[in-house]
């Protein structure tokens, strides 16, 4: 089994056709078609089902085409740190995060792997939960932080700590004055900002199904990117907008905030790795994770459920 034979097999098993495939791969379709004949000749089984259009995989297919991308994603990665090691540049490690925990521990985390690590290149890419489980699987991080809960057999996860969620008012809005923990009950009706509209699933969808098993109704729903931009139309007097506890450090001059009172409305802080990798420096970090808990900073006093507890 040759890496060219993977790579037409894994083009070919993305396209669902061979005549695209040739395109993408630049060579003529005839060849294609004789190294995939060819694969399957030595592996004795029928890769492609060849009966209909488009072209579907076999389950022997869909196991190898699983297997190969991870395969062909591990050697250029191989090949990048080799170049690196070669040009005499650092070791690279990429964190891929969700915005929100910007605000709560990954500085701190980082700072402490920058110590442990000194010559270590950490790099911190933002990205969606989502996002976070194709880069895994690609190669092109190496740890990630989010927020939704997802099953994939080649992505552990930990779930950190159980973060509160807070509601985002414009300033002066007729329930912002009050200070303690509101119940979601009283925001019936109200016009409801969410975030991330894509991709999904996502927090946006968290929220949603929160309100939902509380039988809150919004007055209307808004869909944006960002969080950034949802805060904006909060101040703007769009509507409201659910966000992490650690979150309302943003725009604090014409958004005010209110606890969420009810015991469901947390959101999961998600770490997320290759379960591969998942000794070596994924168990220094969850290390770090715990000595940082254990200085219980005060972004930490806004969650319920903390790493190693239970």
């Amino acid at each position: 089994m040759e890496l060219r034979q993977l790579r037409y097999f894994v083009a070919v098993a993305r396209e669902r056709n061979f005549s695209r495939a040739a395109e993408i791969l630049h060579i003529a379709q005839p060849p294609l078609s004789r190294q995939i004949q060819q694969l399957e000749e030595e592996l004795g089984v029928d890769l492609l089902d060849r009966s209909k259009r488009p072209l579907s995989l076999t389950e022997a297919g869909r196991f190898l085409y699983e297997q190969a991308t991870k395969t062909l994603a591990n050697l250029e990665h191989i090949r990048e740190q080799t170049r690196r090691i070669g040009r005499s540049q650092r070791e690279r490690f990429i964190i891929g995060c969700v915005g929100s925990t910007l605000y709560g521990g990954i500085p701190d985390l980082v700072r402490r792997m920058r110590i442990q690590w000194p010559e270590l290149d950490i790099e911190i890419r933002e990205m969606m939960s989502t996002e976070q489980v194709t880069a895994l699987k690609e190669g092109r991080i190496d740890v990630g932080f989010g927020r939704v809960r997802f099953n994939d057999r080649e992505v552990e996860r930990l779930t950190l700590r159980e973060e509160r969620l807070v509601v985002a008012f414009p300033k002066g809005h007729a329930k912002s004055f009050e200070k303690e923990p509101i119940a979601l009950a009283e925001l019936q009706g109200e016009p409801f900002i969410v975030y991330p509209s894509v991709p999904r699933p996502s927090f946006a969808d968290e929220i949603l199904n929160l309100l939902g098993e509380l039988s809150v109704t919004p007055g209307s729903v808004e869909e944006v990117r960002e969080i950034q931009a949802a805060l904006g139309m909060v101040a703007a007097g769009v509507g409201l907008c659910i966000v992490p506890a650690a979150s309302q450090r943003q725009r604090p001059d014409d958004v005010c905030y209110r606890m969420i009172g009810d015991e469901k409305a947390t959101s999961p802080i998600i770490m997320s790795f290759r379960r591969s990798d998942a000794d070596g420096k994924i168990n220094q970090i969850k290390q770090l994770i715990r000595e940082m808990y254990a200085d219980n900073p005060p972004w930490l006093q806004l969650s319920n459920v903390r790493l190693g507890e239970g």
